[in-house]
């Protein structure tokens, strides 16, 4: 029997979060029988902009809807079998494939036929984003498809040309949205969404800092299912309202030394999205004691932060707290630019450097005794040098242990030789299963 260390108790919004989620989806399923329009893009697209079509607007984002095949194993390997049968090769994005595999098939995951969109608004920063939707519209003709490429560069060489460059997209997409869908655009309703958006990013940063606490309020396996909400739709003011009544929980978790793992003696990350299909090795790692407290994966994807006056990291201040208001449709886009280009998760495209320095601060701040590598075959852009990341934590003193996998293709992940890593890891740690 494992040693309970600190009281733990559910979180009490657990069940909110589950139902926002199925609202999410089955509102977009339903947008046509009620005459609303839907559309279909990234969890990183700037979707703060369609907002200003007006208040029926339903969308879809493609990561987490790939996700969410990948964890119903018999329907995510149909998908991959049809996409492998169709000629498309086993080696791309593994959501990617899910969810071609998904208009293939016309089967939606949550029932019933795939919802077809009646536009695509994506943007371009992995090396898959804008291609995804390219064969999307060969699959499903007259879908009209914008993208954004944000390539622009790391953030601290952001200047004015990098800045405009985006920002001039996004007017011409806005100019192109009225085109596709015969609608005037209502800037209101675009400032509106980016001040939701700023806020449940900055929100989703903050409850990750609360995780810095000992012991941690939140494990990273539940913290999957809470982040979700912020890539399915961040410029939404029921996902900002409930990541602040989620903060004001977990801040009183941690005011009253509610753990999520009772027995937590060790600290952890992971890396980049996990095997969907297998999430149940979280819960192993806590027969040892051990917890995965988050990673920049769930901290970075949606979250937004900056460096305090203290030098540590924390969430970016948010316009409305700079009491900023927008004086012009120009102003909002910029702003808006600026605050997604500052995205975690987007700076380690340019160069492993950058996410090896922001590993290093979580190991840092975050009080970790080792880290999870997961080598995911099913994401070439957020994989992309973890090898020389693993070398640089090493060297810094920090344990690793890496695993091979894929996130959405549960034929590339083999459960048994990664619970033996694990023991062997633990081992290392000095850790054993149910301690007494």
């Amino acid at each position: 029997m494992a040693k309970t260390l600190h009281p733990t108790r559910p979180l009490e919004c657990w069940a909110k979060a589950k139902e926002i989620r199925q609202d999410y989806y089955r509102s977009y399923a339903e947008a046509h029988d009620k005459g609303q329009l839907r559309w279909a893009g990234g969890a990183w697209s700037f979707d703060a902009v369609p907002a200003g079509l007006g208040d029926d607007i339903r969308m879809i984002t493609s990561e987490p809807y790939g996700a969410s095949i990948a964890f119903d194993r018999e329907f995510s390997n149909r998908c991959l079998e049809a996409v492998e049968k169709a000629g498309y090769a086993r080696d791309l994005c593994s959501y990617m494939r899910n969810y071609w595999g998904s208009i293939l098939l016309d089967e939606y995951a949550f029932g019933g036929k795939f919802p077809k969109p009646d536009f695509i608004w994506q943007d371009h920063i992995c090396c898959s984003h804008a291609k995804w939707y390219q064969v999307v519209t060969d699959m499903e003709p007259e879908i009209p498809h914008f993208c954004t490429d944000v390539g622009s560069g790391p953030y601290h060489e952001l200047d004015e040309n990098r800045l405009k460059y985006v920002v001039d997209q996004l007017h011409d997409g806005i100019e192109w949205l009225e085109q596709k869908t015969g609608r005037e655009y209502d800037d209101e309703r675009l400032y509106e969404a980016i001040h939701n958006e700023c806020r449940s990013t900055s929100v989703w940063a903050e409850i990750c800092n609360l995780n810095k606490a000992v012991p941690a309020p939140l494990d990273e396996k539940t913290m999957y299912s809470l982040y979700v909400l912020g890539t399915l739709e961040k410029h939404s003011k029921v996902v900002a309202d409930f990541y602040e009544e989620l903060r004001d929980e977990v801040q009183d978790r941690v005011d009253n030394g509610i753990a999520a793992v009772g027995n937590e003696r060790c600290r952890l990350i992971s890396d980049t999205q996990p095997p969907w299909g297998f999430l149940k090795v979280f819960r192993y790692l806590e027969e040892f004691g051990a917890i995965s407290v988050g990673s920049l994966y769930t901290f970075g994807l949606i979250g937004i932060w900056e460096v305090k006056e203290d030098g540590t990291w924390g969430p970016r201040t948010t316009p409305a707290q700079q009491g900023v208001s927008f004086e012009s449709r120009d102003h909002a886009l910029r702003v808006l630019a600026d605050w997604n280009l500052s995205k975690p998760e987007w700076q380690h495209f340019y160069s492993p450097q950058y996410k090896s320095d922001m590993m290093l601060r979580i190991a840092r701040e975050w009080d970790l005794q080792g880290v999870l590598l997961h080598y995911n075959r099913g994401c070439e852009g957020l994989s992309i040098g973890i090898a020389e990341n693993r070398l640089a934590l090493q060297k810094e003193g920090y344990p690793v242990m890496s695993f091979e996998g894929n996130m959405g293709d549960e034929r590339e992940f083999d459960e048994a030789r990664t619970m033996a890593r694990i023991d062997a890891f633990m081992e290392t740690l000095g850790l054993t299963r149910d301690f007494a």
